[in-house]
């Protein structure tokens, strides 16, 4: 058994806790960056907004590119898994809820 399957095997219902926590902690990472790009279109987003976002975004990354993990397989079922779905809806609300656009650099 190799390091990475080791560490897969550990789940929460059916998904990897190694899997959350690196996407979690890659987002956490990464949020200075994508905080400062959203800067340059006049957009404030606060780091902890990314961190929020990450499963959200996370699912919609994977639909557009065809990569259907056992997380976007239970949100496209229409009949199923609707603690799932809330708790996504939940993450995109909080998510969106501290990002503010930047009135004082647009044109007059």
């Amino acid at each position: 058994m190799d390091t990475i399957t080791w560490l897969r095997q550990f789940r929460f219902g059916e998904y990897a806790l190694f899997d959350l926590t690196v996407s979690f902690l890659g987002m956490l990472l990464l949020s200075p960056l994508l905080s400062w790009i959203a800067h340059k279109f006049r957009v404030i987003v606060p780091k902890k907004n990314w961190v929020i976002l990450t499963l959200p975004i996370g699912v919609v990354i994977h639909i557009v590119v065809g990569t259907f993990t056992p997380m976007t397989k239970n949100t496209l079922m229409l009949n199923d898994h609707y603690v799932l779905k809330f708790i996504l809806v939940v993450f995109l609300l909080f998510g969106l809820r501290g990002i503010k656009i930047d009135k004082s650099k647009m044109k007059k």
